[in-house]
């Protein structure tokens, strides 16, 4: 899944593709590197994001949206909300990607209940502005068996609204709610919400948890390594998922560079005796 921000403000590549013909673009880049899904999001969810209001979020991605459908991408809209989900679904997108789960906008689950979209639903706590406030596990089991049990009633929720199971995907939300130990550790024990029966999506994608393990470590702050030097952690994180693949349930990675890790799946099937690879 490649990542298409179209906005001012996220983490990573944030401004670099606000507009719709570079962010197009950039989609069809990402597709002649091998992506097979793009990931179409308006709305930074970086920690301390301030929220666009949904007319903007609709202008961002919806042309995007049109664009890339109309090229022949499988599109996927990165949103929490009811009617951005449905915008982007009359535009071509056949995913919707919930960082909330549907708890912030439950009415984004009839939305994709009432179409054929794939239904992605991830870990979270609440909004970008606070959701570190909520990174405490200190329950039975801690971050694995928590995040586990309200993934699994998210997915009840989903099935509820009539989201079937063939259509639901989940998402462990590393770096939502979460400090740099409870993704370590969510990564380390994804078998256990691979227990739940469903496909898994991982974003782990340049996120601040690499770029802290990668700190100078002659760095008296500990600063994290930048952003645009995390890309070859991320990339063995993807040869790890990949080659655990059938025992964790992993359904696809969010990544930003598609070439590279791409390429690193082709080493993984090639170790493992694929005949395409």
């Amino acid at each position: 899944m490649g990542v298409v921000n179209v906005t001012p403000d996220s983490f990573s590549d944030g401004g670099l593709y606000a507009d719709t013909d570079r962010a197009v673009a950039h989609g069809r880049e990402l597709l002649a590197e091998g992506a097979d899904i793009l990931d179409i999001g308006g709305e930074s969810t970086r920690p301390g994001a301030t929220r666009p209001v949904p007319a903007e979020e609709l202008d961002r991605v919806v042309p995007v949206i049109e664009a890339l459908a109309s090229h022949g991408a499988t599109v996927s809209v990165d949103t929490m909300r009811s009617e951005v989900a449905a915008a982007a679904l009359a535009a071509g997108a056949s995913i919707v990607n919930d960082v909330s789960g549907g708890l912030a906008d439950p009415a984004i689950l009839d939305v994709v209940a009432g179409s054929d979209a794939t239904y992605v639903a991830m870990h979270w706590r609440a909004h970008s502005d606070r959701m570190q406030d909520f990174a405490v596990y200190d329950g039975p089991g801690g971050v694995v068996e928590a995040v586990r049990a309200e993934l699994a009633a998210r997915a009840d929720a989903a099935r509820t609204a009539g989201v079937p199971d063939d259509r639901l995907v989940l998402d462990p939300g590393l770096g939502f709610a979460k400090l740099a130990g409870h993704n370590w550790e969510l990564l380390r024990h994804l078998d256990r919400i691979g227990d739940l029966g469903l496909p898994i999506l991982v974003g782990a994608s340049r996120k601040t948890f690499l770029g802290r393990l990668l700190a100078d470590p002659a760095d008296p702050d500990a600063r994290p390594r930048p952003v645009d030097q995390r890309e070859a952690a991320g990339v063995a994180l993807t040869v790890m998922l990949a080659a655990g693949a059938g025992r964790t349930g992993v359904w696809g990675v969010r990544v930003h560079d598609v070439r590279a890790h791409l390429d690193a799946l082709r080493v993984v099937a090639a170790w493992q005796g694929d005949a395409r690879a």
